[in-house]
Order: structure tokens, then sequence, then C-alpha cells
């Protein structure tokens, strides 16, 4: 496929624990990054994690420092968001991206060339 798609979201209570998934798209050279990114109703979308495939290098906004983890699957050509203590708060559609080329900044949406359908995550209180 020529997008990344996502899948795992669902409807959870706070505190509850989620992993989301990421099968990355099919090219002849890897991406360099993948990138979780949400969107609430009515707010713009926001950066939560990203990883490098070639070491691994994660990176976290802090809103979710400490509660989510990013991780990859070479082999699998997947990349996981496992959310834990999930809050209300973090109920949005959670997007994967590709990074094609090489950027030491992650947090912008438009360094980003390819984006997943989206994940439904709902997290009632």
């Amino acid at each position: 496929q020529v997008q990344p798609v996502e899948s795992g979201g669902g409807l959870v209570q706070a505190g509850d624990s989620l992993r989301l998934s990421c099968l990355a798209s099919e090219r002849t050279f890897r991406s360099y990054a993948m990138g979780w990114f949400r969107q609430a109703p009515g707010k713009e979308r926001e950066f939560v994690a990203a990883i490098t495939w070639n070491i691994g290098n994660t990176i976290y906004a802090d809103s979710v420092k400490a509660r989510f983890i990013i991780s990859r699957d070479n082999a699998k050509n997947t990349v996981y968001l496992q959310m834990n203590s999930l809050k209300p708060e973090d109920t949005a559609v959670y997007y994967c991206a590709e990074r094609a080329g090489y950027t030491n900044t992650y947090g912008n949406p438009a360094l980003y060339n390819s984006w997943g359908q989206g994940t439904q995550v709902t997290v009632s209180s």
C-alpha cells in the first residue's frame, strides 16, 4: 500500500491501556522516521511521538511522556504506540505518518510525507 495503515483504536476507560499499530507503506527505500499525531474535535493536529527506523531514537510530547511508549519492529515494517494510564484528554483520532528523509525536527506535521487514515481513541471518565 502507498500509505501507512493504523489499527488498534477503541473505547476504553480512564486508567486503561491501549496499543496502536501502524503498518508502514510499501516503498523501495524505507522512510527515515515514523510519527504519531492526534487530533481532537475542534483542535489542531498535535505531535505525540516519533521514532527513527535505523537506531530507534524516540521523541515524545511532554503531555504523553512517561505514559506512552513508541517502538518499532523493522522485520514487520510496523510501529507501535503503547498508551498507558489513559486520560479523557487523550481522546482523539490518532494518525500515523512517515517522514521520508532525515530530519531533526519531529513535531511539525508539515514535515511528514505520507499519512494514514487515522484510528479513533476514546477514553471515558
